[in-house]
């Protein structure tokens, strides 16, 4: 079998969990199945970046147009988007469709990628959605069949070897693009709430709205203990991750929510929001919170920083939560959609 791919968002270090989710699969299937034959593609302006980047033996790299479609059994847009409708079979991940659901974007953004959305959807004979929410949204806003979808979870990162609870400190941290959909302009005002001594560190790039979630923080009674340390490395992140003693996500739309597994599995007790795809991919095992009322954050943040044993029985039900997610059982269970179809 002959798979093309859109490796295009699998490139650079600066990734988002649509480039971690890339990296995963086409890694994961060049090893979990090196019968097949792999085409790597990219888009133009992305192509002569990815020379660099070593292939696996059974893949080969190949430039990917608009009106240029691969010669292979089938293409899988990893990220909801099929250019062409000149593949023999087709398969798009759609991983969230904010773009349809809110003003989290620029107008042109929400444009662009919604059309993007509503042609992979139309083009694709099957599709992967990385939750149920994702895929209720697919089947709602894009009118898509219900038999044409597949619900595919997304894994985990796996943490250090060895986790010392001992090392937290009072610091609750938020992973994440500062982003007006993140909604960390509520999280810092509840955070104004909590008790002298703790710290809010926040950890990511700056994105849509980022200019005034840092004048807000500029303007905080408590700026002097809040950090926006923008986008750092995975080996900063993980300390981070080993120094908090909370994770706050209170986002107002996520189509998976990669941040909480990272969390829990790394021991950290975790408080997110009760909408959108949060509460499938949390389970029992966080504090779930209204996103859209900062009383409710606030309450939230102080029974964690409050509660040392609720913090415990958060940590335990999180670790176990966490090895329910497999990026070994998702390239798994995408090679079966491909065999669906070839």
């Amino acid at each position: 079998m002959k798979i093309a791919l859109d490796a295009t968002y699998s490139l650079g270090r600066n990734l988002s969990g649509v480039g971690v989710y890339c990296q995963a699969i086409l890694k994961g299937l060049a090893e979990a199945h090196p019968e097949a034959e792999y085409l790597f593609c990219y888009r133009p302006h992305r192509f002569l970046r990815s020379i660099s980047c070593p292939l696996p033996r059974n893949a080969h790299r190949r430039l990917l147009g608009k009106s240029r479609a691969p010669s292979a059994d089938l293409f899988h847009g990893l990220n909801q988007r099929i250019d062409s409708a000149r593949h023999r079979h087709a398969v798009s991940t759609f991983h969230d469709l904010f773009v349809l659901s809110g003003e989290y974007s620029t107008p042109e953004f929400r444009q662009r990628f919604a059309a993007q959305a509503r042609l992979a959807a139309e083009r694709s004979d099957l599709i992967i959605a990385v939750s149920q929410f994702t895929a209720t949204q697919v089947e709602q806003l894009l009118k898509v069949e219900r038999a044409r979808i597949r619900v595919i979870r997304h894994g985990v990162r796996p943490p250090p070897e060895k986790l010392d609870p001992a090392q937290r400190e009072k610091i609750i941290l938020f992973a994440g693009a500062l982003q007006l959909r993140k909604n960390i302009i509520r999280l810092v005002e509840a955070f104004e709430g909590t008790a002298p001594g703790w710290k809010l560190i926040l950890a990511g790039s700056s994105g849509f709205g980022a200019a005034e979630i840092l004048e807000r923080i500029k303007s905080s009674p408590r700026s002097q203990d809040i950090q926006a340390l923008g986008y750092v490395s995975d080996d900063v992140l993980e300390t981070l991750y080993a120094r908090a003693s909370v994770f706050a996500f209170p986002s107002l739309d996520e189509g998976f929510g990669m941040p909480l597994l990272d969390a829990m599995a790394r021991g950290v007790p975790v408080l997110t929001s009760n909408v959108s795809a949060m509460p499938e991919v949390a389970g029992d095992a966080a504090l779930l919170v209204n996103p859209f009322d900062v009383a409710s954050i606030s309450s939230g943040l102080n029974q964690l920083t409050g509660n040392p044993e609720l913090r415990k029985e958060l940590i335990q039900n999180g670790l176990k939560r966490s090895r329910e997610f497999s990026w070994t059982t998702a390239v798994q269970q995408t090679w079966q959609v491909y065999r669906e179809l070839v």
